[in-house]
């Protein structure tokens, strides 16, 4: 692909976005104008460790520091970033929730940018980190739209090769190695990867914990964005031990609440209803298609065998689609033999004596099979995964 269609896919994009992406690509584009005045625009318009904590206070660089770039190199990949955030997450957020993002994911990585070189500064007592340090771009919003991207659509492939295949849920951790071995070969500044460090915890606490969805539910729960899936699989049991005890703390402390679920399973004829506030909509359709068939083919047992009970062997399997647990009904099958009445030899028995003839097989209670709803129980920054037994 040539330079000129290149061009002209580029001003397809940017003809058919939406205006919160040409009001955001604006301000971009006007940032880069103002880099121009380099010195000036870096002190008023960057977030400086040094003045944005007390005792001067330059809050409004919280709100400016993004729209700075230096290089044409990242103002080009600022743009194509914003571009594919209005093709891709617009269509299913919408233009304020958006630009809620975008505003959340960079005031959250200026104040956690700045707080780090406070601490370095408390630790190494060297007022470089304070005076001489800037942080500018969008590079924290850049890993915000990685980590958004892979909840929305966490298993598609970008890439198979012999080793294996890269997926989106790869991509958060791949790009922070990226920055951190450009910082290491000297090709990109140190604040780049603390910012794009800072990115991955805003946009991932903020879609985890509080952002509002449309059908009223508040963050999303589900299993696949738990923190310490964005590593690799051998270190991920560690991280997880990490992260539950680190939100243990948090939810102690009251600077997160534990989330609250509610379930409403009920059974009429062949459908059964499952709700699950706070997982996505995708999750809680495969987990319904999940009962729904388990439903059907007991009832296809029950149907094959003229009408007669069936055995309580046919499990229900786990919602989450993975190996189920041990499973026993909740009374045994319990046999009570009844002796036979002893007489004398040659007596007639008594009418007391004689018992009907059904009592003389053993007595059975046929076993109650049971549908039994484990309520959640939270397993570490807030990710809590029902089973349902039968």
């Amino acid at each position: 692909m040539g330079v000129p269609s290149v061009l002209r896919e580029a001003s397809s994009v940017l003809t058919h976005a939406s205006l919160a992406v040409k009001i955001v690509i604006g301000v971009i584009l006007s940032g880069y104008v103002l880099s121009f005045w380099e010195d000036t625009a870096l002190k008023v318009l960057s977030v400086t460790p040094g003045y944005f904590w007390p005792p001067h206070f330059w809050l409004w660089t919280a709100f400016t520091h993004c729209a700075l770039e230096i290089h044409w190199w990242a103002v080009l990949l600022d743009v194509a970033t914003i571009a594919l955030v209005g093709k891709l997450l617009e269509p299913l957020w919408g233009a304020i929730e958006m630009l809620v993002f975008f505003t959340v994911v960079n005031v959250g990585v200026a104040i956690l940018s700045a707080f780090f070189y406070y601490l370095l500064y408390m630790v190494t007592f060297n007022t470089d980190l304070l005076f001489d340090v800037h942080i500018h771009g969008m590079a924290g919003y850049l890993a915000g739209v990685s980590v958004a991207v892979k909840q929305v659509m966490p298993d598609h492939i970008l890439y198979r090769s012999p080793l294996g295949k890269i997926t989106n849920r790869h991509v958060p951790l791949i790009l922070l190695g990226l920055t951190l071995i450009l910082w290491a070969g000297h090709l990109s500044q140190g604040s780049y990867c603390t910012m794009f460090g800072s990115g991955l915890l805003v946009s991932w606490t903020y879609l985890r914990f509080y952002q509002i969805h449309s059908n009223g539910t508040r963050g999303d729960m589900a299993e696949n964005f738990a923190f310490h899936t964005f590593f690799p699989n051998v270190i991920q049991p560690p991280v997880a031990m990490v992260s539950s005890t680190l939100f243990t703390l948090l939810v102690k402390l009251k600077l997160c609440r534990r989330p609250v679920r509610k379930y409403d399973i009920g059974s009429s004829g062949s459908s059964i209803s499952i709700s699950l506030p706070g997982v996505e909509s995708h999750d809680t359709e495969r987990r319904r298609q999940i009962a729904l068939k388990a439903l059907s083919e007991r009832l296809n047992q029950v149907d094959g065998k003229g009408g007669r009970e069936s055995s309580p062997t046919s499990d229900w399997p786990n919602l989450d689609g993975e190996e189920e647990e041990d499973r026993r009904p909740l009374i045994e099958s319990v046999h009570i033999p009844m002796e036979a009445p002893t007489h004398d030899r040659g007596a007639s028995p008594r009418s007391s004596d004689v018992a009907p003839q059904a009592s003389e097989q053993p007595m059975s209670v046929p076993s109650v099979d049971t549908v039994v709803v484990n309520l959640p129980q939270s397993t570490g920054d807030g990710e809590e995964s029902p089973s349902v037994k039968s």
